[in-house]
């Protein structure tokens, strides 16, 4: 990973703590991991990493910063790999109050708005590949500066979305593409922010740690404490 946060132990360090948290979630779940999980597996790895975890969001879905730290805050999100292809899409904000089906909005305004909320410096996303034939869950780590170019709003140009049996109706807002990457408003969707991110090899950079497990649990919680003689 290119990012100067981390220097090249401490790199190591989340590496073998993100494989060990990973597998001992999967000890005992079989559901993937999804966000609100994600932020305590996180903090996790950074405070066995000597990474001081100064506040947590604690699966409020509340937007924005989910993890505040001693090197920078962080919005989490999971994701799951688009079929077999290398890219993913994750939701942000809700934009009602800015634009919609009655009041299309201004994208000046839309945009601007988007990046006012960013209230951290960093996005968590935690990726996963399913597979039903071995029973296995790839996942993949990546942490990414929150004003990079294809998650920032501003990088692109917006253009109306039309809908398909009326074309005189807008249906919410759209972007051109860059290195595959773009975002979407649906008014349909409560105006909601969609951000579709392909890993081209420069977004590659950005992945932190890599951890492939048997999505098959060992224990119940019940076999847990009874091992430790709880």
């Amino acid at each position: 990973m290119s990012s100067s946060i981390f220097n090249k132990h401490t790199i190591l360090l989340i590496q073998s703590n993100f494989i060990k948290a990973v597998a001992g979630y999967h000890m005992i779940n079989t559901t993937p991991i999804n966000e609100t999980m994600w932020e305590e597996i996180h903090s996790m790895v950074f405070t066995a990493c000597n990474i001081e975890i100064l506040s947590k969001s604690n699966g409020s879905h509340a937007p924005g910063m989910d993890i505040h730290s001693s090197i920078g805050k962080f919005s989490n999100k999971s994701a799951k790999y688009l079929s077999k292809k290398n890219n993913f899409k994750i939701s942000s904000y809700r934009l009602t109050t800015l634009c919609d089906s009655k009041n299309c909005g201004n994208i000046i305004d839309i945009v601007n708005e988007i990046n006012n909320k960013k209230n951290f410096d960093y996005y968590s996303f935690i990726l996963r590949r399913e597979n039903e034939k071995t029973e296995t869950i790839d996942y993949d780590w990546l942490i990414i500066p929150s004003d990079y170019q294809v998650l920032n709003p501003s990088s692109y140009e917006w253009s109306p979305t039309m809908g398909k049996k009326n074309n005189d109706e807008q249906v919410g807002w759209h972007t051109n593409k860059i290195n595959g990457c773009k975002m979407y408003i649906n008014f349909s969707m409560s105006s909601q922010l969609w951000i579709h991110v392909e890993m081209f090899d420069e977004i590659k950079q950005f992945i932190v740690a890599s951890s492939s497990v048997k999505n098959k649990s060992t224990y119940n919680y019940i076999d847990l404490l009874n091992k430790l003689n709880i």
